[in-house]
């Protein structure tokens, strides 16, 4: 949604790599030994574009004295073939991959997300082999008003003809003052208020509550599948600013630097 301006410093022909790689390191050992549990792979641009980065974390984790068990990666799927899964899999240690869809038609999601055929297959292709090779499933469904052709119960159907594990409903916002094109996209193409209700609704009339997750949503057993409706993707409720007792939500930037908040350069920690 916003330019951002944090130096990288994970560029192997920097003079001062190897001392950043060492900061890179000790701050995944904080945010480890300080309530954190969960690595969640992401980026400005699709994280899988950066396979040296990834290759680096891979190492990372096998430096560490405590890795984490549990690393996730969000994607479009864009550029993810069989050998890249099994890269994932087998050296970054990735068992869960997040798929962002914001259309279940091929064509529309590919134009949404702007992916050429070469680089992005179906949707149903890239479900099929991330299940192949035993990734955990998540289907993140970025709330556009495409999704309001379907009933609530036909979204879930295909979720789960799809294979998803896991489902997350994300509601599309903007910062209200933005004026790039992204947010100019959200703003015309938001699925309303109405059907984020309706969708909820069911939910809640036909899902079983399985508890709170760290960040404050609640998870729902559905049709075999955990759905969370997220309505505060970047963290900006007053109940997730408290971090008096333990970490849970941190970002390492490529500065090599923690920060408490995505959109705030203000929230380094250190």
């Amino acid at each position: 949604m916003r330019e951002e301006h944090y130096k990288d410093q994970m560029n192997d022909n920097l003079p001062f790599f190897d001392l950043y790689l060492k900061d890179y390191l000790k701050r995944l050992e904080f945010a480890r030994k300080n309530g954190c549990n969960t690595v969640m792979l992401t980026g400005n641009s699709e994280p899988q574009q950066n396979r040296k980065f990834l290759t680096y974390f891979g190492l990372f984790q096998q430096m560490m004295k405590d890795p984490f068990q549990w690393v996730e990666m969000q994607t479009t799927g864009m550029l993810l073939d069989r050998n890249y899964l099994r890269f994932l899999r087998n050296h970054v240690g990735v068992n869960l991959i997040s798929l962002s869809i914001s259309s279940f038609d091929d064509v529309k999601n590919q134009e949404i997300i702007g992916a050429q055929d070469t680089a992005y297959r179906t949707i149903k292709f890239l479900c099929d082999n991330i299940k192949e090779y035993d990734f955990t499933l998540r289907l993140s469904l970025n709330l556009s008003k495409d999704f309001e052709r379907y009933a609530p119960r036909d979204i879930f159907g295909i979720c789960r003809e799809l294979g998803a594990d896991q489902v997350t409903l994300r509601v599309l916002y903007t910062d209200g003052g933005s004026e790039t094109s992204q947010a100019k996209w959200v703003k015309e193409n938001a699925a309303s208020k109405e059907f984020i209700s309706r969708l909820n609704n069911y939910v809640l009339l036909y899902g079983k509550k399985l508890g709170v997750l760290p960040y404050g949503a609640t998870k729902y057993s559905l049709d075999g599948m955990s759905v969370v409706l997220d309505t505060d993707c970047m963290a900006k409720s007053e109940e997730k600013k408290d971090m008096t007792e333990t970490y849970k939500y941190l970002i390492l930037r490529p500065d090599c630097k923690l920060y408490s908040q995505w959109d705030d350069p203000a929230s380094l920690i250190f």
